[in-house]
């Protein structure tokens, strides 16, 4: 496991396979650090799925209102679709490319509309650059994202089992 040097601005995401540990970039975007901390406080992300996998680019998840698998409300022909009862976040666009192990903030056609899903990316997918969020990077556990299924959604999505602030773990 990496060192964690900011533990307040570390997010411990628990999959199947093992810890993610993704280091958040509150210099580059706050806004979107905070409401993934804010989130994994409240146990939001607990239980969500990955509902878009896709080899060779990315894998997306974070749809708290439609995406936890863990809730007697789950459909997963609606997760992606939601995001939180929280208001959406203004872009926080930087010059960091969207690298292999980045996270970036997923929304619609309007750049202002990141809520609470986000994707990470698998290789380096540099058309995304300037376009996207990137609030975070994975700085050990990458092998368990690759392990993720794939799918459009999935037919048997993984979930986030657990994210926690690695301050309060």
């Amino acid at each position: 496991m990496a060192e964690i040097k900011d533990p307040e601005n570390t997010i411990l995401m628990e999959l199947k396979d093992g810890t993610v540990t993704i280091e958040l970039l509150p210099d580059v975007a706050p806004e979107h650090t905070n409401r993934m901390k804010e989130l994994a406080r409240a146990g939001a992300y607990d239980g969500v799925v990955f509902h878009r996998v896709i080899d060779g680019f990315m894998a997306q998840t974070g749809d708290v209102a439609h995406g936890n698998a863990d809730s007697e409300e789950f459909n997963l022909r609606r997760a992606g679709t939601g995001g939180s009862d929280m208001p959406d976040l203004p872009a926080e666009f930087s010059r960091l490319p969207h690298d292999r192990g980045t996270l970036g903030a997923a929304r619609s056609q309007n750049p202002n509309s990141a809520n609470s899903q986000f994707f990470i990316n698998f290789k380096d997918n540099s058309f995304l650059n300037g376009q996207y969020t990137v609030y975070g990077r994975v700085i050990s556990g990458m092998e368990h994202v690759d392990a993720i299924t794939r799918g459009e959604p999935p037919a048997n999505p993984d979930k986030m089992i657990s994210v926690k602030v690695a301050a309060d773990a």
